[in-house]
C-alpha cells in the first residue's frame, strides 16, 4: 500500500509539470485576438491609392478674335495631349477682358485669391496685369510680340522671376515685301493701332526702321478704342497705297472696318498673322497661332511636372514661318497675286 502511494505520487509529480505547460500555452492562445487569425500578412495586403491633385490653371485672354482664340485652344487641347486634361487632371477657369485693361486686373487678382497653380495670359495687356498681381503663380503668357519692351521678363534667355512664356514677334520686314512684290509701284503703307498696346507700336516701329529700303513710308494713325478703326481707315484713304495690320488685339478683333474701307477704295490689306488673312485680308507671312499655344502647353507641362521654373526658362518663338494668301480678298481690293507668290504658298484660301 505505501509502495502505490509512493508511485501515485511520482506519477503526479511527473504529470503537474506538463499540465501546467498546457494550461500556459492555452492561456496565450486565448489572449491573441481572433481578428488576427484572418488577417492576411501585410506585405499581402494592397497599399492604399495615393490621392492625385488637380491643378487649377487660370486663363485671362484679353480680348476675342481668332488669333488669341486659336492660341487658346492649341493650349488647352495640347495641354491634354501631355496629360492634363481639363476636368481631370486640371480645372481650366477661363475669363476674358473684352479689352479692357480694368477688367484683365481684376481677373489676375481673382486667379490670385483663387490661388490657381498656373495662369496662362494670352497676349500682352493681361500678361502684364498677371505679372504686376502675382509674384509667386507661375504665369506663362502667349502671343506677346516684344515680352522685354512690355516689362514682362528680365531678357529672353533667362526671365529671372515667375514669368515666361512664347512671342509672337513678326518677320515686320518680310510682310512689308509682301506689298512691294503684289503691287511694285506702292509708296506708303497705312498702318492702324492701338496707342495703348506695347506690342502694336513695336511692330510700327520695326516697320518704320525696314520701310526706307524697301521704298515705302509709313503713316500711323493711333486709337484708342475699337470704334474708332474704321475712321481711322478712312483718314488714310488718298494717301495711303496698302494697309498694313499688325497684331494689335483691338484692331484685329475690328478688323471687318479696315476691310470695308479696303475693299471700297481698292486698296490692299496685308497681315501680321494668318487668322486676320483668313477673316479677308489679301496675305501674310507669319506665325501658326494653334501651334503657338500648343508650344505654350509644352512649357506648361513641364512646370505642372516640377521639372522647371519660369525664372530659368527662355522666352519661346516659333521657328516655323509660312505664306497665307486669299484669292477671293485679292479680288475684292483689285489686286492680282503673282504666280511666284502662289508657288511658294504654305496655304491659299480659294
Amino acid at each position: 500500500m505505501f509502495k502505490q502511494k509512493k508511485t501515485i505520487r511520482k506519477i503526479q509529480s511527473f504529470l503537474f509539470p506538463l499540465l501546467l505547460l498546457s494550461v500556459t500555452a492555452c492561456g496565450q492562445q486565448s489572449a491573441t485576438p481572433a481578428s488576427n487569425e484572418q488577417t492576411p500578412p501585410a506585405s499581402n495586403q494592397p497599399a492604399p491609392a495615393a490621392e492625385t491633385k488637380q491643378f487649377k490653371i487660370g486663363i485671362s485672354q484679353f480680348v476675342e478674335h481668332p488669333a488669341l482664340d486659336a492660341a487658346r485652344e492649341g493650349f488647352v487641347a495640347q495641354l491634354a495631349k501631355n496629360g492634363y486634361e481639363d476636368g481631370k487632371q486640371v480645372k481650366i477657369d477661363v475669363k476674358s477682358a473684352q479689352a479692357s485693361m480694368d477688367t484683365a486686373i481684376s481677373i489676375a487678382q481673382k486667379f490670385e485669391a483663387d490661388k490657381v497653380d498656373l495662369v496662362l495670359a494670352i497676349a500682352t495687356p493681361t500678361a502684364q496685369a498677371a505679372a504686376q498681381t502675382s509674384k509667386d503663380i507661375p504665369i506663362l503668357f502667349t502671343a506677346v510680340t516684344d515680352p522685354v519692351e512690355a516689362g514682362l521678363v528680365k531678357a529672353m534667355d533667362k526671365p529671372g522671376a515667375n514669368v515666361t512664356g512664347t512671342s509672337d514677334m513678326n518677320p515686320v520686314e518680310e510682310q512689308l515685301k509682301l506689298i512691294k512684290e503684289m503691287k511694285p509701284d506702292a509708296k506708303s503703307v497705312g498702318v492702324i493701332y492701338s496707342s495703348g498696346e506695347v506690342n502694336s507700336k513695336v511692330q510700327v516701329d520695326a516697320a518704320k526702321a525696314v520701310a526706307d529700303k524697301l521704298g515705302l513710308s509709313i503713316q500711323e494713325a493711333a486709337i484708342t478704342s475699337a470704334t474708332e478703326v474704321k475712321q481711322a481707315a478712312e483718314s488714310m484713304v488718298g494717301k495711303v497705297d496698302a494697309f498694313y495690320v499688325p497684331t494689335d488685339n483691338m484692331v484685329v478683333s475690328s478688323i471687318a472696318a479696315v476691310l470695308s474701307v479696303a475693299e471700297a477704295q481698292k486698296i490692299p490689306v496685308i497681315a501680321g498673322e494668318e487668322n486676320s488673312v483668313k477673316s479677308g485680308a489679301i496675305a501674310t507671312y507669319g506665325i501658326d497661332y494653334t501651334k503657338l499655344g500648343e508650344q505654350t502647353a509644352d512649357m506648361a507641362a513641364k512646370i505642372l511636372k516640377g521639372e522647371a521654373k519660369p525664372a530659368d526658362m527662355a522666352v519661346e518663338m516659333q521657328a516655323d514661318m509660312k505664306l497665307v494668301l486669299n484669292k477671293k480678298a485679292a479680288e475684292k481690293m483689285g489686286v492680282t497675286i503673282p504666280q511666284s507668290m502662289l508657288d511658294r504658298a504654305g496655304e491659299v484660301i480659294e
